[in-house]
């Protein structure tokens, strides 16, 4: 019994070290402490200290500087979702897509902010359609909350394709994300710590490029938020 509990101790452990946590802290409180950071730059700063309302507060302050950037503001969306404002971060994923119709992330997270604001059932009619093909491995996903595939089927899927190594790794970074946030937003949080630990100890996502870095800090985040519960 005691190994048993020992292993699974060892699995649920966070995958980065207390001096990787410690370092993310410490580079987002000095942009925020910071007179001459951006508000785009400060606002991604909390978001990656999991201070929600105050990210959305500096994102709606870039939007009063250039409106122009209201429908493309991605980062504003999910803050609004991570802040509880799922109807608001609902539409600022329907803004997105009449700027990119083509990306099924962005309509992933509509899908989840219409599931915590409407419930399942209406989430799943209001899915984005898509009619042009998307990044690997977002169809598939986009697939599980319409009942077509099992997260089990996407990951196989990964598994057994002809894809360099990075690619691959990329691909499990975005299928363990999406599928862990999916359980999440299910409340199942066993299965979303599951999968989002593997997408936070995942080695592409961190060096993937601002955007793959920012959902990065996404499954981060809310590993830490389940853990904690």
């Amino acid at each position: 019994m005691i190994l048993l509990l020992l292993l699974l101790q060892a699995t649920d452990a966070h995958p980065l070290s207390d001096a990787q946590r410690a370092t993310i802290r410490k580079d987002a409180e000095t942009v925020v402490a910071d007179p001459a950071a951006s508000q785009s730059e400060r606002g991604d700063a909390l978001f990656k200290l999991g201070k929600f309302a105050e990210s959305v507060t500096d994102y709606e302050k870039m939007l009063e500087r250039d409106p122009a950037l209201e429908k493309s503001h991605w980062r504003r969306g999910i803050a609004l979702f991570y802040a509880g404002q799922y109807e608001k971060a609902a539409r600022q994923f329907e803004s997105y897509n009449s700027y990119d119709n083509i990306d099924r992330e962005n309509g992933i997270w509509r899908y989840f902010s219409q599931y915590k604001a409407f419930g399942k059932d209406k989430a799943r009619e209001g899915l984005l359609k898509y009619a042009k093909d998307d990044r690997e491995p977002f169809p598939d996903v986009y697939q599980l909350f319409e009942g077509k595939r099992t997260p089990e089927q996407i990951l196989e899927k990964i598994k057994s394709a002809e894809l360099s190594e990075d690619d691959r790794e990329m691909r499990s970074f975005y299928a363990n994300l999406y599928i862990g946030l999916n359980f999440a937003v299910e409340n199942k949080p066993d299965e979303a710590r599951t999968h989002l630990r593997k997408a936070v100890a995942n080695s592409w996502g961190p060096k993937g490029g601002y955007g793959p870095n920012y959902m990065w800090h996404v499954g981060r985040l809310h590993y830490e938020l389940l853990t904690k519960k």
